[in-house]
């Protein structure tokens, strides 16, 4: 491994975690509502939007059922557009390749996981979709699933902010338009120039037609509004690409700069939001200890999906190359990756992807050794390595009030995070909302390896074929919408099955914590005392850091051993799959 391979590693890295810096603390003061530099630019904006749709809707204080109501309603009507587009796409503008419309269960399967921020794509989107569609039910959905999530990630810092015991939530209305108008549109304008700029493809055409230096005939090549999609599938964590290869297609993705680029629009919305919520809440050093145990967590998965990368398979290192035994592959894996990416940069983006549960891909994941599947299907189980959007904020911070309830029975003292008394009544509610999690993965994988129905979308059979069901399953509840591609994932079995784990995945856990969230508003604000059990020490950061790994670990450790740990184990003894 090269200096040059580590470089482009801790370069990226640094550079997440220095813009994270800022543009968590504008978040901070837009949601709190300050004054920001831009407010001339953005109010004018904002005010038409509340205008439009009517000011009364975004000037009450919402409570926590309110609050999810609206959130709940506004994601309905979304969906019931999205499927309206995709099912009629023949009778819509901007269709110049003739595509028909989506069939039923494809077209709902897909409108349930562009919704829910998943982005699971079960069709090659340059063969399937219009431009049209890739915009009305891709391209929209980015903006406003990504919102959903960071929006309810908002409300739920609030309550921890409340000292007179109201229920005031905020106004999801105003939340939902600030943060797209304030802070997705802006970043994605800009970026998406610098996409173009760079090389990839913007444009209301359907297709270029190129004659080949070699053989007869034209081939026509697939073009449409790739870069301004692009940049919100990164920066939204939503992942679903323009093309069935995503952001492998030079169109998309063209240089190693914007590689690097779109690496950092994954991580940064998602490691920002720590920063904003150590403003909110106005304990900073809370926040850091929080980004330390979730950075912690990422670099330990990254370490083990990219040296294995590196390393790549003891069998290929031994054929015929050397006669003494070695471990490593001259050249490292590079199947599945593209050459302008390389190892380093191929790694690299399949662990961030999967920690921030973006989806979007730049190789074949299905191609990566065992070691680093443990890592892609270990980020998705964990769903709060920082995770996408809100959610994975969300997330860890479950595991946060878990381990200081444990924390606080352990030396004798009433369980306390913010100030506010953690008791029987949040402690169920977050438990069933991480429960939830593991069911819809295990449940479902454990039913596919047994039904003749399933088992017929794989296209490798033993230990592998179980890793490709249990990723499916894996990235459906993650809402990161990543596969492993030996799997046809175009059936009816799994067009229904997947739609069933990304809505119950994403929905209840949403509710459940909305109804932590209203209790704990409701609570006032203990004062410190020398009883109190503080959380943001770096004692209680390596207990969360510990609870996080010992319940990841007791929920999904056996389903990792009987996939790619057994896999790893059979490679070191000669066999594949």
């Amino acid at each position: 491994m090269s200096v040059q391979f580590w470089l482009q590693i801790i370069l990226t890295l640094l550079l997440v975690v220095l813009l994270s810096i800022p543009v968590g603390r504008f978040m901070a003061r837009v949601f709190t509502n300050q004054k920001t530099t831009w407010d001339g630019f953005f109010d004018p904006i904002d005010n038409f939007i509340y205008r439009l749709i009517g000011r009364s809707a975004t000037s009450q204080a919402m409570d926590w059922r309110t609050y999810t109501i609206h959130m709940l309603v506004t994601n309905l009507m979304m969906a019931i557009i999205i499927f309206l587009v995709l099912s009629f796409q023949n009778f819509l503008p901007l269709n110049q390749l003739k595509f028909p419309g989506v069939d039923a269960l494809l077209a709902f399967n897909t409108t349930v996981s562009f919704v829910t921020n998943t982005n699971w794509q079960a069709y090659g989107g340059e063969t399937t979709l219009s431009n049209f569609s890739q915009m009305a039910a891709i391209t929209f959905p980015m903006f406003t699933s990504a919102t959903t999530g960071f929006v309810v990630a908002m409300a739920w810092i609030r309550a921890f902010t409340i000292r007179d015991g109201s229920s005031n939530l905020g106004n999801f209305y105003r939340d939902f338009i600030r943060f797209i108008t304030r802070v997705l549109i802006p970043v994605c304008f800009v970026v998406a120039l610098f996409m173009v700029l760079q090389g990839a493809v913007q444009t209301f055409d359907a297709s270029v037609s190129a004659h080949p230096i070699q053989g007869g005939g034209d081939q026509t090549i697939v073009v449409g509004p790739v870069a301004s999609q692009g940049t919100i599938e990164l920066l939204g964590t939503n992942g679903g690409g323009f093309y069935n290869v995503n952001a492998a297609h030079p169109f998309q993705n063209p240089t190693p700069l914007t590689n690097v680029v779109l690496m950092v629009l994954m991580a940064l919305l998602p490691a920002s939001i720590i920063i904003t919520f150590g403003d909110m809440i106005g304990n900073r050093r809370q926040a850091w200890i929080l980004y330390g145990v979730l950075g912690t967590l990422m670099i330990l998965f990254m370490l083990t999906c990219v040296i294995p990368e590196q390393q790549g398979t003891p069998i290929l290192a031994n054929a015929g190359i050397d006669t003494h035994y070695s471990l490593t592959q001259p050249g490292g894996n590079m199947e599945g990756k593209e050459v302008r990416f390389g190892i380093s940069g191929s790694a690299l983006f399949a662990a961030i992807t999967t920690a921030f549960t973006t989806g979007a891909i730049n190789s074949a994941h299905d191609s990566y050794t065992p070691l680093a599947g443990v890592t892609m299907l270990g980020q998705m189980m964990l769903q709060c390595v920082f995770g996408g959007k809100g959610v994975g904020f969300l997330n860890a911070l479950i595991y946060g009030l878990i381990a200081v309830f444990i924390a606080g029975l352990m030396v004798g003292r009433t369980p306390e995070f913010l100030g506010k008394k953690i008791e029987k009544q949040e402690i169920i509610l977050v438990s069933l909302a991480l429960l939830i999690h593991p069911l819809v993965i295990l449940a479902p994988t454990g039913w596919s390896i047994l039904a003749p129905y399933a088992l017929s979308s794989l296209g490798n059979n033993g230990i592998h074929g179980y890793s490709e069901i249990l990723y499916a399953f894996s990235s459906s509840a993650a809402n990161n919408g990543s596969a492993f591609a030996g799997l046809n994932a175009n059936t009816p079995w799994f067009n229904l099955a997947t739609a069933a784990v990304i809505l119950i995945g994403r929905y209840p856990p949403i509710i459940f914590l909305m109804a932590v969230a209203g209790s704990i508003a409701r609570k006032p604000i203990t004062p410190a005392t020398t009883a109190t059990l503080r959380t943001d020490t770096l004692a209680f950061g390596f207990f969360w850091f510990a609870t996080i790994l010992i319940v990841g670990a007791l929920t999904f450790f056996p389903a990792l051993v009987l996939g790619p740990i057994a896999e790893q184990a059979a490679m070191r003894g000669g066999l594949v799959f």
